[in-house]
This record gives structure tokens, sequence and C-alpha cells, in this order.
């Protein structure tokens, strides 16, 4: 092993054999902690907590299973993140698209997202951001750069302070429209999930597959064909 700690390292001290050999007198005491084993305690931090109760809170008011053609109108007062709304779908079934728009967002957010994607529970996601997220949010952009560099996807920052989600599920299409960008915030926020294939093709094939970014990392680029639109 390379030495770390340059060249004047200290000889061993002779160990008990050693020192018995030598006729020194044993003058250590036993350990009276050496029979115990090493401990070990998990803990979550504030936020976790705060998505556990906004989870909990969501659930109390939502219906499990929503109903196509439906929309639900949702007023929170600092206890609904704004992605709670979308792990609601998530946990309903699986969603082959989604796409994020948002102007700001907090490196644990895509971190969620990023579990999801890991899971299979989301096939690709397109984010869209605000023109000042390469600079003031510049760790959360590069974190999200390798996000969608392995799941597929694109980051695109222009002139944006839309706060929507609009996906593309196995039983059921919704959007999900709100005042909050996708971060934890103590705020009052409204949010609007519709169950509308309309709406969410109008969303995702009208405007945002259309949007020109400003960033120049994902020139390569297309707008995601559903499998459903695919023709053998």
């Amino acid at each position: 092993m390379r030495n770390l700690f340059g060249e004047n390292i200290p000889a061993p001290a002779p160990d008990n054999d050693d020192r018995k050999a030598k006729g020194e007198k044993r003058d250590r005491q036993p350990d009276p902690n050496g029979l115990r084993k090493v401990g070990c305690d998990r803990t979550k931090g504030a936020y976790f907590a705060r998505r556990v109760k906004s989870e909990l809170n969501l659930e109390e008011t939502l219906p499990w299973h929503f109903e196509k053609g439906a929309a639900y109108h949702c007023f929170s007062f600092g206890d609904v993140d704004s992605l709670t709304y979308l792990r609601a779908i998530v946990k309903q079934q699986p969603v082959e698209y989604c796409l994020i728009s948002t102007w700001c967002m907090a490196i644990t957010d895509v971190k969620e997202v990023e579990k999801w994607l890991e899971r299979g529970y989301i096939k690709r996601v397109d984010w869209y951001v605000g023109e000042i997220f390469q600079a003031t949010y510049a760790d959360v952009y590069l974190y999200l750069l390798g996000v969608c560099r392995r799941h597929g996807g694109r980051v695109c920052v222009f002139r944006n302070h839309s706060k929507v989600m609009a996906g593309f599920g196995r039983d059921f299409d919704f959007v999900i429209e709100s005042s909050a960008n996708v971060n934890t915030n103590p705020r009052s926020e409204n949010s609007v999930i519709t169950v509308d294939t309309g709406l969410a093709r109008f969303y995702k094939e009208t405007i945002f597959d259309d949007i020109q970014a400003f960033n120049r990392d994902f020139k390569t680029w297309k707008p995601y064909k559903l499998k459903r639109d695919e023709t053998v």
C-alpha cells in the first residue's frame, strides 16, 4: 500500500506477546467495552419528514383512483408539496412519459424523480426550467443533466415561469397545473389535476415539444413518441 504520510513512520509498538517474551509487566487494564458490538441508528432529515406529512395530508383529500374526465381542484396551506401530486399518480399507475415544467427546484426533488425512473415507475421525463436555473441552481442543473443522460429526456432552459406536469400512463393521462414550483415551500398554493388525454397532448405536443431551448446540451433531442402512436 502507498505511504500517504511521508517516510518518517514510527515503529509499531510491541504487542502483548512480545512484551511477555521480554518479561515486561502487563499494566493495561481490560477494556470494559471490549465485548460491545457496533451500533447503528437510521435517521431521516426534516425534508423527508415533510414529504411524508405532505403525502398523508393529500391522501386524506384525494380519492385513491382518479376518474377519467374529472378535474380535482386543490388549495393547500403550505402542507402539500407540488411533487406530491405527481407522486399520487405514480402510486396509481406506471407512467410512460411525463413533462415537468417549473421555474426552479431543489436537488432533492430531482433525486425523488430519479428514483422513480430507476424503479420503472416512470419511463421518460423531459424537464423545462426558467432562464435563471443554470446559474442560480448550477449544482441542480448539473445533476439533472446526468439524470437525463442516463434515462433519456432533456433539460430545456427558456424564459419559463409556468408550473405544469403532464403525463401519459397505463390507465389514464393527466395534467397537473399549479401555482407552486417543484420544491418545498410553506406558502399557500392552488393546484388542479385534470384526467384528460386531450389536455395532456395539448401541453406536450402543442406547447412543450416545440419549445426552443437556450441551452445546447441536447442538440440531438427529439420529442418523445408514445407507444400508442407507433405504427407497425
